[in-house]
């Protein structure tokens, strides 16, 4: 059915009413919960990385509980096998079938914690869900459930015993988000607020349903982005690949996600266009995992982010 009327205003109230209930649970992570929301409503992946005690695990169960969403948390060991994940058939003696038992895949919302310590078989396990929102077991394809986000959790210090994710399974998130330590007053207020017998996001009364989720979804879809914004956004995907401290640049992929991404935070703005501001807002969660630096940036202590942005104040804005 087409759609006769954006109405982003509509779109931006709800938006910031779940964002503004987020931040009271989550203290000091205003941002990455918008960056966080963006993804949802684009049917994007997002990879979290932060040290041990930050809460991300706290975020993506209150955004579950926000979003009156079904919710599973799976925690990625080495034994792990893919079908603790996808699920497995189990025969029946009393029918004398096959049935199958449906894993913790099966959710709106997958909260894959510390990935990175589970073997490629089982991490490859993802691939096929995460791309086309479906799971094939014994040659029987079965479609998940819509809305199906994947929020995968890593720990950047600890490398003893993980198995780094490839480039073509980081490609499929749309972005990665890094969670730091909270500022001091930000920390204070985590502190007077903690309870002992209450979890945090149980304070969470569910604020939109999966259906108004997924209209939100469509209505971003039917954004306009001109021609110039769309130049832009490819300038600065071909110049990750020309740079000459990175290896390997950003893929087409990463260009979809960006004008996607882009539009959704035109829509929080209650705009119905993409600007090239959209475009910087998203810009670099969007492409820091998707870059593999030269050995040389590495040695001189450069970053993603640092080249990102680089490239950023290099690539002529659109007027």
């Amino acid at each position: 059915m087409e759609i006769q009327t954006i109405d982003t205003e509509r779109i931006a109230q709800r938006s910031e009413e779940v964002i503004r209930r987020l931040s009271e649970v989550m203290e000091g992570q205003g941002d990455h919960l918008r960056l966080l929301w963006i993804a949802m409503l684009t049917g994007g992946h997002v990879l979290l990385e932060g040290v041990p005690g930050l809460g991300k695990t706290m975020m993506v169960r209150s955004l579950g509980a926000a979003v009156d969403a079904s919710f599973s948390r799976v925690q990625f060991t080495p034994d792990l096998m893919p079908s603790d994940v996808t699920g497995t058939k189990i025969f029946d003696v009393q029918s004398g079938r096959f049935s199958f038992k449906r894993g913790p895949l099966f959710t709106h919302l997958l909260l894959a914690d510390e990935i990175n310590r589970t073997p490629p078989k089982t991490q490859a396990a993802l691939l096929e869900a995460m791309e086309e929102g479906q799971v094939t077991v014994d040659g029987e394809s079965m479609t998940l459930p819509d809305p199906f986000f994947v929020v995968a959790t890593q720990n950047p210090i600890e490398y003893e015993g993980t198995y780094p994710l490839p480039e073509a399974q980081l490609d499929r998130f749309t972005m990665k988000l890094v969670i730091g330590y909270p500022e001091e007053d930000k920390e204070i207020a985590i502190l007077k607020g903690h309870r002992l017998t209450q979890r945090r996001d149980s304070i969470l009364s569910p604020l939109i349903v999966p259906e108004e989720l997924m209209d939100f979804r469509r209505r971003i879809e039917a954004i306009h982005a001109d021609d110039s914004v769309i130049r832009y956004i490819t300038s600065i995907v071909r110049a990750t690949r020309e740079h000459p401290q990175i290896m390997l640049g950003a893929s087409p992929r990463a260009g979809i996600s960006l004008l996607a991404l882009s539009r959704a935070w035109a829509a929080l703005e209650g705009r119905e266009f993409v600007t090239p501001d959209d475009v910087k807002g998203v810009v670099v969660p969007v492409l820091r995992h998707r870059l593999v630096l030269n050995p040389d940036a590495e040695l001189e202590g450069m970053g993603t982010d640092d080249l990102v942005g680089e490239i950023i104040r290099s690539v002529s804005v659109p007027r």
